[in-house]
């Protein structure tokens, strides 16, 4: 299955016996699916629809979409102009003008008023209002087509980048797993070299308790686990990006495994060398999780 990136838009338009469709749809990062509607006055009973269908077509989201119907010439209601009222209010504003000095009343200002200006809706019949609607619903699904693809596209760029981020992981394991410091030799002479010191600094310590210590700390400081499971997490990473599909959240969950092994492998290092590796692996894993952050 091919990952979608959560950001993404598509516009497409279509007509209908005179009347012109036009969706535009866009989507940005979202923890679920949230949608926002535009519809012109007297669609809204679409609304339900229109929803559903973008819960049933993407699983995240923040999503925003616009209709904009215009209708031909002939089938547009004539605007009706309560003349008399208007008359009234003309006369009325030409008083105050002369009386209080306030500015002309203007035809836009009068026309604004409410009761001066009606547009009363078109009378339609059921078959022809669920024609039309039928034709909105099927520009709906041409739209979102269009931004699941631009969505897909996004996708396939974050899965090259992901690829690339989890190799870096991969190779930054394998390359504190083989450091010089992890050699059994290297370890032996940095507990002696311990040892020798808390020696020479009080002749009454006890030279066999402190080799006991000082291997129980070497052991404790062993990131032999890290590694295995920062192994295990990089097959698991590479499986999801094969399967793709949602994975957005599982991947977001994964790099906060890579973040905690990465967190331990710094903590426990006794190495300069490690240390330095631990951090060049933080730093890829932010750059990997904030990538996850975009996908579905």
């Amino acid at each position: 299955m091919n990952l979608q990136s959560m950001t993404g838009f598509a516009r497409t338009v279509a007509e209908h016996d005179g009347a012109s469709i036009a969706w535009e749809v866009k989507s940005v990062n979202g923890k679920s699916v949230e949608v926002r509607l535009r519809l012109p006055q007297g669609f809204e009973r679409l609304e339900p629809t229109v929803r559903q269908t973008l819960q049933k077509r993407f699983s995240r989201g923040n999503f925003q979409a616009t209709l904009t119907v215009g209708r031909a010439a002939g089938q547009q209601a004539q605007p009706v102009v309560n003349e008399a009222f208007l008359r009234d209010l003309a006369g009325l504003a030409k008083r105050l003008q002369d009386q209080f000095g306030v500015g002309p009343a203007t035809a836009d200002g009068l026309l604004s008023l409410r009761g001066v200006l009606d547009i009363p809706e078109t009378s339609e019949t059921e078959e022809v209002r669920a024609a039309l609607d039928a034709s909105i619903l099927s520009a709906l699904e041409t739209a979102l087509t269009g931004l699941e693809q631009a969505r897909q596209s996004e996708g396939e760029a974050l899965r090259l980048l992901l690829s690339g981020h989890i190799d870096a992981i991969e190779a930054l394991t394998l390359q504190a797993e083989a450091d010089p410091s992890r050699e059994p030799a290297a370890i032996r002479e940095r507990i002696a070299e311990q040892v020798r010191l808390l020696m020479d600094a009080s002749a009454n310590l006890d030279a066999g308790r402190l080799h006991m210590e000082a291997a129980f700390l070497a052991t404790k400081a062993d990131i032999r686990e890290e590694i295995d499971r920062l192994k295990t997490h990089v097959t698991s990473g590479r499986a999801l990006l094969a399967n793709g599909g949602a994975i957005g959240r599982k991947l977001d969950f994964l790099a906060q495994e890579f973040n905690r092994e990465s967190n331990t492998l710094c903590s426990k290092s006794n190495a300069a060398t490690v240390t330095a590796i631990g951090l060049e692996l933080k730093a890829v894993v932010d750059q990997f999780r904030e990538q996850v952050q975009n996908l579905e």
